[in-house]
C-alpha cells in the first residue's frame, strides 16, 4: 500500500464554523478518507504554512484524489498538497535497485 502526506489550510469560513460549533476534525477527516477506500494513519494540527498534516495509506490513489476533491469543493480547506512518502525500508530497496540499473544509463555528454 502506498502512503501519502496531505497538508492544507482551513478557510476563514471553516474557522468561523469551528468556533461557533466545535467538532472533531480528525474524526470527520478519517471518515472521508475511509469512504474513499483509504486509512488515515495520523492527523495533526500544525502551525506555520499549513493548518494540518495527515498521513494516509491507500491502494487506490484515484479514491484519494476523489476525497481531496470533496474536501476542496466543500470550501472548508484550501491549498491542499499531497506527496507520496516512503518508509526507510522502501527507500533502501530503491537505492539497491538504482545501483543495479546505474550501469545501464549514460548521461548526456
Amino acid at each position: 500500500m502506498a502512503q501519502y502526506i496531505v497538508t492544507g489550510s482551513y478557510t476563514a469560513a471553516a474557522m468561523k464554523g469551528m468556533i461557533a460549533n466545535p467538532s472533531d476534525r480528525e474524526k470527520a477527516t478519517g471518515a472521508l478518507i475511509a469512504a474513499a477506500g483509504g486509512r488515515m494513519e495520523s492527523y495533526f494540527i500544525t502551525t506555520g504554512e499549513t493548518d494540518f498534516i495527515i498521513r494516509v495509506t491507500t491502494e487506490d490513489i484515484s479514491g484519494m484524489l476523489a476525497a481531496l476533491m470533496v474536501a476542496g469543493a466543500s470550501g472548508a480547506v484550501a491549498n491542499l498538497k499531497t506527496v507520496q512518502c516512503f518508509t526507510s525500508a522502501e527507500y533502501l530497496k530503491a537505492q539497491k535497485a538504482a545501483g543495479a540499473i546505474a550501469a545501464k544509463y549514460s548521461a548526456p555528454s
